[in-house]
């Protein structure tokens, strides 16, 4: 099949849409789909341009048989604001809209559309129906009730204009997917029936992460003692992580030595928890791993950390947690009773109050003093991956869906029944 991917974030880019977009076409590819991806240049989580990329320039890769990528410029403000989003998303949707046009020529049977940025929706549902294709949508979290919910955007008006406009988008497309079920429920919240939804949750390869003996050397780098517990948040250092929640637990666990915690990656607001956190002996920080080392880093933890803002409940389905899952270690997660990460971690890990210090600093503290509790909830961990997350099953029913696409997209049409003779 002929496929288009619009997705702004996209490999070689090492966390969040990037990584699950590059993976997917990865895949596709292998399958033999042909596809062409419309993206920006890779500058994601750090806010600056990777490499020898330009983020005012077109360019074209065709790193393999079967892929071409386009990289359409793209605005990247130095310092972010709810406007400053607006504006960078914004700037990605014009320069991807001659592209997309372009392509139109091409002829593709599927329009893939990866939201955020919802901005690009328009475009991609154009290109769908002036090539005579299906369009799909895939919504990585609902952008615009997030950055209302954030505070990043605080005009009600504008809040139900955009919902609006979201609303009506959504609604064009011949399908929409979300990665997981309570977000499947919100869809249904805007107007979406759930059987014209599709469940594709983020996956994990468990062949390349899975649970190995603790990475002692990486520990033995950041000047950890074997004996020590690593409590582990690995991933994007912005606003809607809620990080800041994990240097105030440092400072109440600050006088148990066992107990360490290292912050791996990169973003905005990482020079800020540096600051935070300095003269605390119990936190480390880390660059942000290449994809070869993922295995490693996640099994240095004994524990892993996921904190969030009160607000994203289950607006985001933080991509991380695939990850701490398939390593097989426990999670301390943050999260509102009966919301998705609730029921997941629940059951695998311990879930706290988001934005509590205290609840983190108990939760650690319990896990800390049981090594019995840790291998049996992280056992439960592996298990839970196994069961949902496993990349080749999720694979295989995203193949199984686009070809019953083009099944419809060829079906003769049904001719409506003539009237019957007025008598």
């Amino acid at each position: 099949m002929k496929i288009v991917l619009v997705s702004m974030n996209f490999a070689p880019e090492l966390t969040g849409i990037g990584k699950y977009s590059g993976e997917m076409v990865d895949d596709l590819v292998a399958r033999g789909h042909e596809v062409k991806v419309v993206c920006a240049p890779p500058y994601y989580p750090t806010w600056k341009v990777q490499g020898d990329y330009s983020s005012s320039a077109y360019r074209t890769e065709r790193p393999k048989p079967g892929l071409t990528i386009h990289r359409c410029p793209v605005w990247i403000p130095k310092r972010l604001s709810g406007v400053k989003r607006l504006i960078h998303l914004a700037s990605f949707a014009l320069s991807a809209l001659p592209v997309l046009l372009w392509l139109a020529l091409w002829r593709p049977q599927v329009v893939f559309a990866v939201a955020p940025a919802l901005f690009c929706a328009p475009a991609a549902w154009l290109l769908a129906r002036l090539s005579g294709a299906k369009a799909w949508l895939h919504i990585q979290d609902f952008e615009i009730d997030a950055a209302f919910e954030l505070g990043m955007l605080k005009q009600p008006r504008a809040r139900r204009f955009a919902l609006f406009a979201e609303r009506f988008l959504m609604r064009r497309f011949d399908a929409v997917s979300t990665i997981s079920s309570r977000m499947l429920r919100q869809l249904a919240t805007k107007g979406i029936p759930l059987h014209e939804t599709e469940m594709l949750p983020n996956w994990v390869d468990l062949s390349h992460v899975r649970p190995t003996e603790t990475s002692h050397a990486l520990r033995q780098s950041l000047g950890i003692t074997p004996a020590q517990v690593v409590c582990l948040f690995s991933g994007t250092i912005n606003r809607k992580q809620g990080l800041d929640v994990l240097i105030e637990t440092a400072r109440l666990l600050k006088d148990d030595p066992r107990v360490v915690i290292v912050i791996c990656g990169n973003g905005e607001q990482r020079p800020s928890l540096e600051d935070s956190a300095a003269g605390f002996d119990n936190v480390r920080f880390m660059d942000l791993q290449p994809a070869s080392t993922l295995n490693t880093l996640l099994n240095m933890a004994d524990v892993h950390l996921l904190p969030q803002l009160r607000g994203a409940a289950d607006l985001v389905m933080p991509s991380k947690l695939v990850g701490m899952l398939a390593s097989g270690r426990p999670v301390v997660a943050a999260a509102i009773p009966r919301t998705e990460i609730a029921s997941i971690v629940s059951g695998c890990g311990i879930v706290t109050e988001p934005e509590c210090a205290n609840g983190f600093a108990r939760a650690i503290t319990e896990l800390a003093d049981d090594a019995a509790l840790r291998q049996r909830l992280g056992a439960a961990c592996r298990a839970y991956a196994e069961r949902v997350l496993d990349s080749q099953k999720i694979f295989d029913r995203l193949d199984t869906r686009l070809r019953a696409f083009e099944q419809q997209r060829l079906a003769p049409r049904t001719p409506a029944p003539a009237e019957e003779p007025a008598q």
